[in-house]
Parts: C-alpha cells; structure tokens; sequence
C-alpha cells in the first residue's frame, strides 16, 4: 500500500475554543457519506501510457460510514466484517492523524456490491470522511486519492460532479460539471463483478479506439458543459457499443432497441459491472409510460429491472445524513 500522507495537525475550532484545546479534545463519533455512480457514461483508455480512464455518472444513492473512536485500543474493528478494505483505509487515516487509537467502523447504505455501481469506492471515501470527521478533519478530493491509492481502483465519488478519472491511478483526469438529474430504467443480468478482477484480466485497447475514446472524452466534456443532453447520450451509448465488443453484455440489442422504441437519450453501462440501462429525462411528462414500455420489454431477458435517479445542480451531494432512498424508486 502506498504511504499515507501526513494529516496530524488538527485545524478546526468551534465555539471560541483555541486549536490546542481542540487537539486535545477526545474525538466524537464521525460519520461520512459518499454517492455511488450508475456504471459510467465513457470509459476506455487515452492514447497514452497510463490512459485508461472512466467519466463518473454520479447516482443519487448513497454508502454510509459511522466511525466511534475507542481511545486506548489500538486496532479497527468493522462491520460488516467483510469490509476489510474499508478497515484498511480507516487504519491508513488513523495511521495518517497520528492517533494511537483505533475504533468500531460501521458501513452501510443502498448501493450493491458487484453491480457497477461504485460501491466498493463509495465505501471507502465515506470511510475516511467518517474517520476524518471523528478527529474533526475534513480532506480534499485530492486527500481522499491519497488514502484510496494502493488499495484497489477507485471511481472519482470524492468530488461533487461528474469527473474524468484515471481509476487504475487513482487521480483526476478532467473536471466535467453537473448536469440536470436524469433517469435510468436498468437491466441487471445477474450476477456480481468483481472490480479488481476486472480489471487485471481487462483486454488491452489497441490504439484505433483509444483515439476515438479520445474524441469521445472531448465531445463529453463539451456536451456536459452546454447541458446537451443528446449528445451525452450519444456519447454514452457510443462507449456502451465498443465495450459490447469486448465483453458480450446479456440484452444489449434489446436495450438499445427499446431506447429507440422510446427516443430515449441513450444507453448507459455499467463497463465492469451486470447493468445497462436506457437513460431519460426526469422531467419528460412521458417518464412513466416510457419507463414501463422498457419494463415490458425487459421481461423476456429474466434478471431485474430497476429505476435510478442520477445526482443534479441542487442537489446534495455528500449529505452528512444521505435520504433514504428505496431499492427501486417508484415510476
């Protein structure tokens, strides 16, 4: 694992009182959130070494971390106890503040492991939001990579919008913008991915399509920065197509027919995960009969259907407390 950065001077104050006697305070129980993403609207890699990179579709789902500080007991116990990269990194923290002492680190929230969804990112950046918030420090996104490097590939949840990011790195590519909240009726073929595996076993992209990924990333960046929502649809149904050529995705011809059958926006994909879905407005006055054509045209393929909302201007986006949102929201 990489080295953790050095973060062991506390700088906040509260209610008048002085930094030292902050730093001498016991810390309290932290909590942190962090978004997942719905796969990704462009993933692929850039005609240069070190070029694989991925455009984060930010979804209005959320996992949570508690973290209570137990003072004079060294080691991190989590739960659930199959957590063990987020133990991982919450003792990188603790290393990082220079505190002694370990904790209880509950993980939680509505995102699914294995599905493309970032949970396993979503994860560990609460965690160290939530450790962070224990000893009364808050780290930047820049932070937050140092904490993740070493420990897996990470999708770019730490910041607040939609970000190119080089995951295998674990570093920023691009800064994006926001976009209006949008909806995607998903098919999951079953099943879990695991992200690591992936992308050890993932196939190289020879150098035709890292240059039209390339072209691709530029319309994106252009798209979300003027609000064209077609054009990011174009463009995340584009990726969706080169991935299929890559690895065989249950329900694709059926998918990208019903997003035509419905002047859907486009295809989104979850490139290491079991989920492609059909993206729309949220605010079409269509939304709903669309939603349920795509239903029904879903059944013959088995798996799940399920409806997601995408993150917006406006919206929260870390919430201390994140809304409960069900599995499924209701169309």
């Amino acid at each position: 694992m990489a080295p953790a950065p050095a973060y062991g001077t506390r700088t906040d104050t509260a209610e008048g009182i002085s930094a030292a006697a902050a730093a001498s305070a016991a810390p309290a129980v932290g909590s942190g959130s962090a978004f997942g993403t719905f796969g990704e609207l462009l993933q692929g890699a850039l005609p240069h070494p070190q070029g694989d990179f991925l455009v984060t579709f930010p979804l209005a789902r959320w996992a949570t971390a508690v973290f209570h500080p137990r003072p004079g007991r060294r080691e991190v116990q989590v739960r659930p106890a199959h957590k063990a990269k987020s133990r991982r990194v919450a003792e990188a923290v603790l290393a990082a503040l220079g505190t002694p002492d370990g904790g209880l680190l509950e993980v939680a929230g509505d995102l699914p492991e294995g599905k493309g969804l970032a949970s396993s990112s979503a994860d560990l950046v609460a965690t160290v939001r939530a450790v962070g918030a224990a000893h009364g420090r808050a780290f930047t996104p820049a932070e937050i990579e140092d904490f993740l490097r070493g420990i897996e590939p990470a999708d770019g949840v730490m910041y607040d919008e939609i970000v190119a990011f080089h995951h295998r790195e674990v570093r920023l590519g691009r800064r994006l913008g926001v976009l209006p909240p949008l909806t995607v009726v998903a098919h999951d073929e079953g099943g879990q991915v695991d992200t690591v595996a992936h992308n050890r076993g993932a196939r190289a992209i020879d150098t035709a399509d890292r240059e039209e990924y390339a072209l691709l990333l530029d319309r994106l960046t252009v798209a979300v920065a003027r609000g064209d929502l077609q054009e990011v649809g174009a463009v995340a149904t584009r990726s969706a197509e080169m991935n299929a050529h890559r690895r065989r995705r249950t329900g694709f011809a059926e998918l990208h027919a019903l997003c035509r059958e419905v002047d859907g926006l486009g295809l989104v994909l979850a490139h290491s995960g079991t989920m492609l879905g059909v993206l729309l407005e949220a605010n079409d006055p269509a939304l709903t009969g669309k939603s349920e054509h795509i239903r029904a045209g879903c059944a013959a393929l088995g798996g799940e259907v399920s409806v997601h909302r995408s993150l917006g201007g406006g919206d929260s986006w870390s919430p201390q407390a994140p809304p409960v949102h069900p599995t499924e929201l209701e169309i």
